[in-house]
């Protein structure tokens, strides 16, 4: 789970199912009253209707830590924590980002800088779909040096300037909990 609305997804699955829980976050479900076999099998069908998988070896879930962290560095932008993104995803997961980076990219098959950036480029696509974000404005709040760099990146990715992009009737995206996927 990577957005507010899976957080919400998730609860109304665990209320549905009258499975007593202390907390859901992205990516975490913290159950105050541990589910039977029966009853985690059945909640793991649900959230497997839903499109979510459940992390179960402890390298999935550093995988997994590791996309919702950079989600959620992407949504807090420019006002985000201080330090750089490597040593960040070294203290939520615990391990070194030499060995997360190895991690990631066997699991997923993509590394984890290209990761981040096929999520800036979706990020990218949903402020171009709104009329009061200009492109110089959505280069500077995905942190690009400059709107050139920016541009690039953003036609080497989706085959279009980002001035092509807004012209388009329908634009074609993906949820962030999706990019990556192979």
């Amino acid at each position: 789970m990577v957005c507010p609305r899976c957080v919400m997804a998730v609860e109304e699955v665990l209320r549905e199912m009258g499975l007593a829980f202390e907390k859901v976050e992205l990516g975490l479900v913290r159950f105050s009253d541990p589910p039977d076999s029966r009853q985690t099998e059945a909640f793991e069908r649900r959230l497997d209707a839903l499109g979510f998988a459940v992390a179960k070896s402890r390298e999935t879930i550093w995988v997994e830590t590791c996309k919702v962290t950079l989600i959620q560095l992407l949504e807090e932008g420019a006002d985000g924590p201080d330090g750089t993104i490597s040593q960040i995803l070294a203290d939520k997961t615990g391990i070194s980002y030499s060995r997360l980076s190895q991690l990631f990219s066997s699991l997923q098959g993509i590394t984890i800088e290209q990761y981040f950036i096929e999520l800036k480029i979706e990020k990218a696509k949903e402020y171009l779909s709104y009329a009061s974000h200009n492109i110089s404005e959505t280069a500077w709040k995905l942190g690009y040096s400059s709107m050139q760099h920016f541009s690039a990146q953003f036609k080497k990715h989706t085959g279009m300037t980002p001035s092509q992009f807004r012209k388009l009737s329908q634009k074609p995206r993906k949820f962030l909990n999706q990019v990556g996927d192979r």
